[in-house]
């Protein structure tokens, strides 16, 4: 009897075991298609995609690239600037991929890698709304899979995109920008107050008399504020990547809408006076809101734009604008757990 019940035992054993290893092996075995580019039109051109898009003034193209296939998940990438690129977002790729969420780098119409018909009459929201728009159509993007994501000036373009097509968006993620440039104007002195008073005045001194191009201001504004409030680190460890983006960007565009540098909105740039902060309530789609501790922008607004919003919530990085560098643990984690909710009906 005893022989019995140890030989019913060691059957069981073997037999959970050879289960698991017929588990393991099937998991092991499924291949998952997250890379797979087969019979897709952007196969050839590993994921680019040049983008017509029709203005007043003409057919431009825009560039786009597509990381991965998830017909679930798919992060349209908004870029800072104006002017800028796709570039700030190359670490995404070190992350994004390990949560198989397919995401498209975009550059805006006078940036880098697209068309430049350098007329200032499409620097304005109106026309970078409906170029946004005009993209989502083209990738296929809709509100059963469409997550938008705009960091700094993209996080502009994409508040005003949202509050016009918000029934396109399945998920909408505001990283690094207030939505008040008069508040975040303010923040400007608070932070510029913390600097070696004799830098502050040098900087506000160059400001009144408009001599924003002086080398000395940008020399200034750079290694002083940039350092500590844009990404913390010396100028001479910054990631390739940032310094390539910040080489690429089109400094016409730049001045036109933003002004002479990151230290407020400077002259008679077109973003000065831009508020949304009472149509935030408008805002039905679920909202992340990142911002940085040591940001140009106040994370504590941060937060309470998170609040604002109908389904909101908010993430508060340990670092400065470009918060995708500075802290990717908690940049990336809190992103990728906002997108995975979102998906699975759990926000």
């Amino acid at each position: 009897m005893k022989s019995t019940i140890y030989f019913l035992i060691i059957s069981a054993v073997l037999l959970l075991s050879c289960q698991e290893k017929q588990q393991s092996t099937t998991k092991t075995d499924c291949k998952s298609t997250y890379f797979d580019y087969s019979n897709s039109d952007d196969q050839i051109t590993g994921g680019i995609k040049m983008i017509p898009i029709e203005t007043p003034k003409g057919t431009f193209n825009v560039w786009t690239k597509r990381v991965g296939n998830n017909p679930k998940m798919k992060v349209l990438l908004l870029h800072g600037g104006p002017g800028g690129t796709h570039e700030a977002f190359e670490n995404f790729d070190g992350y994004l991929p390990n949560a198989e969420i397919e995401y498209i780098y975009y550059d805006q119409l006078d940036s880098y890698y697209s068309d430049k018909p350098n007329d200032s009459t499409l620097w304005t929201i109106p026309h970078f709304v409906e170029e946004v728009e005009q993209v989502r159509k083209a990738l296929n993007l809709n509100k059963d899979n469409f997550y938008l994501l705009g960091q700094s000036w993209g996080g502009i373009l994409a508040m005003e995109y949202a509050l016009k097509y918000q029934d396109n968006i399945k998920g909408l993620i505001i990283s690094n920008m207030m939505a008040s440039i008069p508040e975040y104007e303010k923040y400007t002195e608070v932070l510029g107050a913390q600097l070696p008073p004799d830098v502050y005045k040098e900087i506000k001194d160059f400001e009144a008399k408009g001599d924003f191009a002086n080398p000395k201001y940008t020399e200034l504004v750079t290694n002083y504020y940039y350092t500590e409030h844009i990404l913390r680190k010396p100028l001479n460890q910054w990631p390739e990547f940032v310094s390539r983006a910040f080489n690429h960007l089109n400094p016409n565009i730049y001045i036109y809408m933003q002004g002479y540098s990151e230290f407020g909105v400077t002259g008679n740039a077109t973003l000065k006076g831009w508020d949304i902060s009472n149509r935030l309530k408008e805002l039905t789609v679920p909202t992340l809101m990142i911002g940085g501790k040591y940001d140009t922008m106040d994370p504590k607004y941060m937060e309470w734009m998170g609040t604002q919003v109908q389904q909101g919530r908010s993430l508060t990085a340990n670092a400065g604008h470009i918060s995708q560098y500075d802290d990717p643990q908690s940049y990336f984690s809190g992103l990728i757990k906002f997108i995975k909710d979102v998906d699975g009906d759990d926000f």
